[in-house]
């Protein structure tokens, strides 16, 4: 299991007015990643933005673009993504037949690869594949919108996951993404977690640097 417990605040929480900003704000207050939610209005219920807001952002910050891809199919729009400068590219287990493609593509890409699974998805979707995964990414409410409480019923597969991942013999980073706050990370972090996806638990606060600390367990 990786040590370090790394924040990746989502911009899908940020001022749309004002994107640039927000990205470099969030790296100055100590956010590790930036988290990039794609939406495609077809997969989940809600549309976001595409590789040209990623291509445009990417000169101004230097922490890692990972790119949480919510559309179905993906696979025709993965080296668009990666070509705009992502670094971490994940795409969901339910989204298509062949994952096992999928991640295949993102590493000859060049990318760090990552599955996502939905709250109703089973732990073993990913069993087949973890030769292939750097991130689990966990979907810790139902993907589509911002400001969704936490469901409490992902922190056994979130263990589950961690069981499997060490197993494995490799590094891979269990992300939690949904309900994440001051109060819900201490939990997520115990289940086996190591990176905290935080949408309007950081942009919503009124300093981003104090709202990333809270979410670090103490030292």
């Amino acid at each position: 299991m990786p040590n370090r417990v790394l924040i990746a605040p989502s911009l899908l929480a940020a001022d749309f007015g004002r994107l640039r900003e927000e990205a470099i704000a969030v790296e100055q207050a100590g956010a590790d990643w930036l988290h990039l939610d794609v939406m495609d209005g077809h997969f989940v219920p809600n549309l976001s933005f595409g590789p040209a807001v990623l291509k445009a952002l990417r000169p101004h910050v230097k922490m890692a673009f990972d790119v949480h891809l919510m559309i179905a199919p993906v696979d025709p729009y993965i080296a668009a993504f990666a070509e705009a400068g992502a670094d971490h590219i994940s795409v969901h287990a339910e989204a298509g037949p062949h994952l096992h493609r999928s991640l295949q593509l993102i590493r000859s890409l060049g990318k760090s690869a990552g599955v996502a699974i939905n709250p109703a998805t089973p732990p073993e979707a990913v069993g087949q594949v973890l030769d292939l995964v750097d991130i689990i990414l966990v979907m810790t409410v139902n993907p589509g919108f911002g400001g969704q409480a936490f469901i409490e019923s992902t922190l056994p597969k979130i263990r589950v996951l961690r069981q499997m991942t060490d197993a494995s013999g490799r590094k891979i980073r269990i992300n939690a993404d949904g309900g994440v706050t001051a109060e819900t990370a201490p939990r997520i972090l115990a289940a086996g977690c190591d990176t905290l996806v935080a949408g309007t638990s950081v942009f919503g606060a009124p300093q981003y640097g104090p709202a990333i600390a809270t979410l670090r367990p103490a030292v």
